[in-house]
């Protein structure tokens, strides 16, 4: 069993390594100004179309972020397999279970903060900078919630696929293929399409952003809150397979 002060252990250490690895940092970084870079060129542009919604135009660049999300989770722990230092993390915490859980719990709640806090900015950004009345303005804060969760699900998405993969070149490209690819190939498989790509986390972010102006009957929709549902589903199902695989090695 693992105790309350080893977890908390595990966590503490993680959170050290965490502010400590250049890579991480900078792309941890880089996933939250994106979103408001994205706010502000749109707004400065005007390059918005008619039926865009303001939280929607604001946060155009948020699938690109999300996408970095997951890239820090398969770091977290793929660039410690390639560097050689995951012999330190399990000689500091012997239980690879407890680890995981650790890294799981440090990346989650980092990028739906980090998340919720950048892309609230992009919104009140474009809602000050865009015309007043063009656009859509809808209730952006449920849908904000439902967009900081799909980067912590991107990020928990990219630490199972690392600890799948182990290495960092790889564990990357697998988990940006798991985003993209449900929306490139949705559409071949006909009716099926809305469960395909109710599967990609970039589509039900697109949808979240879109909340104000987007019904459940969109073609090839599952409709923004249960594809977030779906996608979230089978990273819990990515991340038990992956827990599963350490806990054998831990016996």
């Amino acid at each position: 069993m693992t105790t309350p002060t080893l977890g908390s252990q595990a966590l503490s250490y993680e959170w050290i390594k965490f502010r400590s690895v250049r890579s991480t940092l900078w792309t941890t970084a880089a996933t939250a100004v994106l979103p408001l870079l994205g706010a502000v060129f749109v707004a400065a542009t005007g390059s918005l179309q008619p039926d865009d919604t303001v939280l929607g135009g604001s946060l155009t660049l948020s699938v690109v972020a999300q996408m970095l999300a997951a890239v820090v989770g398969a770091l977290v722990i793929s660039g410690e397999y390639s560097s050689g230092t995951i012999r330190t993390t399990f000689a500091a915490v012997p239980r690879r279970s407890t680890v995981f859980a650790a890294k799981a719990t440090l990346v989650a709640a980092v990028m739906y903060a980090l998340a919720l806090l950048s892309c609230s900015a992009a919104y009140l950004v474009g809602d000050a900078m865009l015309p007043a009345g063009r656009y859509a303005q809808g209730d952006p804060l449920p849908a904000l919630f439902g967009i900081a969760a799909s980067f912590a699900v991107a990020a928990v998405l990219g630490l199972a696929v690392g600890t799948l993969v182990r290495h960092s070149a790889g564990a990357v490209t697998t988990v940006i293929g798991i985003l993209l690819l449900p929306s490139l190939f949705g559409p071949l498989f006909g009716n099926a399409e809305r469960w395909i790509v109710g599967l990609s986390p970039t589509a039900a972010l697109e949808k979240l952003t879109q909340t104000s102006d987007a019904t459940s009957d969109t073609v090839g929709s599952l409709g923004p809150w249960p594809s977030l549902l779906l996608v979230a589903a089978c990273t819990t199902a990515i991340t038990l397979a992956a827990l599963l695989l350490l806990r054998r090695r831990d016996a």
